[in-house]
């Protein structure tokens, strides 16, 4: 053998061997430690609150060295993380390394995985970096990602894998004044003041002048509120801690290697460009490089791109908030500005339209009546949508939901099961049914142009372990779900070392879930088959599918959940385990501490102060369980009040029972009358409260009440109660078998803020007035 081909033949033996040690991702499992030796890279990072002023006001944030985001982690893979983590705060916090593969100890998930971090407490972090990439770090702690504990992390490969000048990491986020868990609670009160702050709101003016009345009528009456693409209101979004970024030092020509985490608690981004960029990897890990001039980036997920400083001007991206409510801008280079494509507004309204034009079911329940009953299969089939695609008046560009000839196919034949291409079996026709929910159903929504440079499939002699997930939700008393069941009613999903977990996640909402795995990485089967992509964070479109698999290779307990954080925190999680024994560093830290957060108690109220009455509201509910007062004192002095318990059933279906106060005789207080009462209540269609109840006279009574929003701050409200009386436990009137009583009134409010409202109404007890409400 000469020594050119000696020499080339120890290049590739070289390579070869370099690719399996510092391959894209190491399968094997985590160890504990600096086995190999590796040299160490440490980091001391300090979490503390101060007060950041991002809008014009001042408001206590949470910082990570003094700034938000944090600093940028930079790494080199083959060295070992010591990463020292000091909490000068007065509440606990944590840290958790997004995408990493990592000792299960070290992954940052309080009180599953790995302690808290108690106030003035410092915690060491260290895991073998056995991988190369873009990737993030945040708070695993209650909604304190939301006030700023986040930031990046850059792991640059062992030898070079593309060809570039520089790198640049762009840390997306959303920011609110607020206090995130200020605005969970008017999330969970079914408050519509966000929507209205965004213009946003689907008030029956706007209904009426796009024609979509019997759109609205129908989404009304399956119990459906306004459509939404993002629940929360940001007041700003930002690229590395601002609005706007200008980098002037790149030069035309260059090439820089663009690393977009998206860090936001609850925004996807449309990025756009002024020039084509070049896409080379997704969650870290290299893809066949394409170009991808607008890309939708979900929560969590992180994606690098190569773009070309241009030579007539400074470069301009845009982060445009998929609701369309704002962007962040950065500028590369100097010049006159070489604009990125404006993303327009969505038409929340023409959505609307085109979503109940098909026909389809909705109201999956997300609390259901038996938490411990096996149903996903059930579910997923009663709710599944079916759409005529010979249908002309199905705008399909506008409802982002075009299908490719491969989906159309598939449609023809649902027993067949979802195809890919030649390299990939069919999915179980089991799992995979549905005739608009196939895996990669939209274009912009699905990854089709994502294509691993390797295979990606893991063996069939592997046992097979396959699962159902259906993502649920209540939008009006805001709980979220897997398979209709919150976390905090749930246990950890047991799976075994060796198996092939394959997850079929089918999303039963309106909203869009990027559901991250801690730990793993996971295929996203897409028409690539083989060559499917590896992530650790995959989005679900609305009403759409997506199957993943992963090799069940760790140990432990692992998260799985919605990185939105406010479903995150409303139930939407679950805990993968190994069913390992539970690590003794954790004794001092019981598991209930993270499942029952989730299910926390939430309280809020209304007063009402006008010219012929007074009244309050007062609740305080978790998933199963609501307190409620009312209290109505009109000045003709009647008086009625009520103190109830209720236990939810499900997310419509609630029992309730208490006392119940008021004057016996009309317009005078000298005599008060207490009765227990009970009874059931009931979400009707068309959003209807409706309550049926009985008191200890065996007098029944039926209420209804609702609301429609007819402006955009201007709605309509009304209430009727009708009482009963047969005499079956009270004495009636001579000559008389039957008393009733007929109480009603009707309403108009103009919402004037978050928390006051404008009221004029007539009650037919009260007469006629107005007056102001205060929500607190």
């Amino acid at each position: 053998m000469n020594g050119n081909r000696r020499l080339w033949l120890f290049s590739v033996l070289f390579f070869c061997a370099i690719t399996l040690t510092f391959g894209q991702q190491d399968r094997s499992a985590s160890v504990e430690g600096n086995v190999d030796n590796w040299p160490v890279h440490e980091y001391n990072i300090t979490i503390d609150e101060e007060m950041v002023n991002l809008t014009g006001d001042s408001v206590k944030a949470m910082t990570i060295n003094g700034g938000i985001p944090g600093p940028v982690l930079e790494f080199t893979e083959g060295e070992y993380a010591k990463i020292h983590v000091t909490n000068n705060m007065d509440e606990e916090t944590s840290v958790h390394w997004h995408g990493l593969l990592l000792p299960n100890f070290f992954d940052g998930v309080p009180y599953l995985s790995t302690p808290p971090i108690r106030p003035g407490e410092t915690f060491t972090y260290e895991f073998a970096l056995k991988q190369s990439g873009t990737y993030w770090y945040h708070s695993h702690t209650g909604l304190q990602e939301q006030r700023g504990v986040y930031g990046a992390i850059q792991i640059n490969p062992k030898e070079p894998e593309f060809e570039y000048d520089h790198d640049l990491v762009l840390t997306l986020s959303d920011w609110m004044d607020e206090k995130p868990h200020k605005q969970l609670k008017n999330l969970k009160r079914g408050n519509e003041w966000y929507l209205i702050k965004k213009g946003q709101i689907q008030s029956l003016n706007k209904v009426l002048k796009k024609d979509a009345l019997a759109a609205k009528l129908k989404m009304s009456w399956q119990r459906m509120p306004d459509v939404a693409i993002s629940d929360n209101y940001h007041d700003l979004f930002l690229v590395n801690g601002k609005p706007k970024q200008e980098y002037p030092e790149f030069k035309p020509g260059e090439k820089v290697r663009l690393r977009f985490v998206n860090a936001s608690a609850a925004s996807y981004f449309w990025l756009t460009f002024g020039v084509d960029p070049t896409l080379i990897a997704a969650d870290g890990l290299n893809v066949v490089p394409i170009k991808k001039d607008k890309t939708l980036i979900a929560v969590a997920e992180t994606y690098d791109f190569i773009v070309t400083i241009p030579e007539n001007g400074k470069l301009e991206i845009r982060a445009t908030s998929q609701d369309g409510s704002g962007k962040s801008v950065t500028y590369l280079g100097e010049g006159p500005i070489v604009a990125a494509p404006e993303v327009p507004e969505p038409d929340l309204i023409e959505i609307m339209k085109q979503m109940m034009s098909m026909d389809m079911k909705m109201g999956a329940p997300a609390s259901k009546f038996r938490p411990g009953h096996q149903d996903s299969i059930k579910v997923m089939e009663k709710y599944s949508m079916k759409m005529d695609m010979n249908d002309e008046s199905m705008d399909m560009e506008k409802m982002d939901d075009s299908k490719t000839d491969m989906e159309k196919d598939a449609d023809a034949d649902k027993k067949e099961g979802m195809k890919m291409d030649m390299d990939q079996k069919p999915l179980p026709a089991e799992v995979v049914i549905g005739d608009n929910m196939k895996t990669a159903g939209n274009p912009e929504f699905n990854y089709d142009y994502l294509r691993s440079p390797e295979k990606t499939t893991i063996s069939d002699e592997q046992p097979l372990k396959e699962m159902l997930f259906n993502l649920t939700g209540n939008m009006n008393r805001y709980v979220w779900s897997i398979n209709g069941v919150p976390l905090s009613e749930t246990d950890k999903i047991k799976i075994e070392q060796g198996q092939k977990v394959r997850i079929t996640l089918n999303n039963l909402t309106m909203m869009h879930h990027p559901m991250h795995l801690h730990g793993h990485f996971f295929r996203v089967i897409n028409e690539h088959g083989e060559y499917s992509p590896l992530k650790h964070t995959v989005n679900v479109a609305p009403m759409q599918k997506t199957v993943i698999e992963f090799d069940a290779n760790e140990y432990g307990d692992w998260f799985f959940h919605c990185h939105v954080l406010y479903h995150l925190n409303a139930g939407m999680a679950r805990a993968f385990s190994y069913d390992t024994p539970r690590d003794e560093r954790l004794k001092e830290f019981p598991l209930t501490n993270l499942t029952t957060e989730a299910n926390e108690m939430f309280s809020w109220g209304e007063v009402m102060a006008a010219s012929h009455m007074t009244e309050l509201y007062a609740t305080a509910s978790n998933i199963r369980n609501q307190f409620t007062f009312r209290g109505e004192y009109g000045w003709n002095e009647n008086l009625e009040a009520s103190l109830t318990y209720e236990r939810y059933l499900n997310d419509y279906f609630r029992l309730f029972g208490g006392v119940s106060v008021e004057n016996e005789m009309e317009d005078n207080l000298d005599e008060l009358e207490t009765t227990a009462i009970g009874g059931i209540r009931y979400l009707l269609p068309m959003l209807i409260n409706s309550e049926l109840l009985i008191d200890n006279k065996l007098r029944p009574k039926i209420a209804l009440s609702g609301g429609l929003m007819v402006f955009p701050r201007l709605g309509i409200f009304g209430e009727y109660e009708y009482q009963m009386d047969f005499g079956w436990n009270t004495t009636l009137p001579a000559n008389s078998d039957f008393e009733s009583e007929e109480t009603w009134q009707a309403g108009l409010e103009y919402v004037a803020g978050k928390n006051i409202r404008l009221i004029a109404s007539y009650d037919n007890r009260f007469g006629a007035g107005a007056g102001l409400s205060w929500l607190f």
